[in-house]
């Protein structure tokens, strides 16, 4: 075996022990950027932020990679439980289901403005605070439960509810987080979420956060003219 194959097969391991089973291809080019002599742990550090980073669509090995059933979406099955193995999702939205539309509104237009809550005081958000680690921002903790937009290794699509609140889950929240779902019940088409079984592993997706960013206020406007029609 030479020492590239070596090395790949021990990164792999490593990663695969957090549930992250990266593709051959995205695994070979990820090690051609690296110093073959650096540690094995900085390289999996390394490979772990990239691949948090990612979109597991394309990075995540979708035959080692435990994925949601193609018919977790069917309402007519009351309840059930994935035990599959674990699956790796990413978050493709978030809504806070204790606030009205309006009301997310008026908290984007704020965070638009430079200000953010602490507790129930005001304060100025600075860029320095605003660049910082996104992997380890702090996420808006009022409110809830969440409503979050899941996609698996495969592609397929499901919201999830928070049954009780989950570290890491808020509206502040990076679109392309990546989390971990064991022995996850699914009613009704929809993943209950709790802290034994979702565990938030952190990362961003630059393009889909951007993007879901700068369109979420006018979504919500739109949602609600929408209604407003007779």
């Amino acid at each position: 075996m030479s020492q590239s194959s070596t090395l790949a097969a021990q990164i792999s391991a490593q990663l695969a022990s957090k549930g992250l089973v990266p593709t051959q291809t995205w695994l070979s080019a990820f090690i051609l950027t690296q110093r073959p002599t650096s540690p094995l742990a900085a390289l999996t550090q390394t490979a772990s932020f990239r691949l948090l980073a990612s979109d597991i669509t394309t990075s995540l090995s979708g035959t080692s990679t435990a994925g949601f059933p193609t018919d977790v979406l069917d309402a007519s099955v009351k309840t059930r439980c994935l035990n599959q193995g674990p699956i790796v999702a990413q978050v493709l939205a978030v809504e806070d289901m204790s606030k009205s539309r309006w009301e997310q509104i008026e908290a984007i237009e704020a965070l638009e403005r430079g200000e953010g809550t602490r507790g129930r005081e005001i304060v100025r958000v600075t860029a320095a605070e605003e660049n910082e680690d996104d992997n380890s921002r702090v996420v808006n903790k009022g409110g809830g439960p969440h409503k979050l937009l899941l996609q698996d290794v495969r592609g397929v699509r499901v919201y999830g509810i928070e049954l009780k609140g989950i570290e890491g889950v808020g509206v502040g929240m990076n679109i392309g987080s990546k989390m971990i779902l064991r022995n996850v019940t699914v009613a009704r088409g929809v993943v209950l979420l709790e802290p034994g079984t979702t565990t938030m592993l952190g990362g961003k997706i630059e393009v889909l956060h951007k993007s879901w960013r700068e369109n979420r206020k006018a979504a919500l406007k739109a949602a609600i003219e929408a209604n407003e029609r007779p």
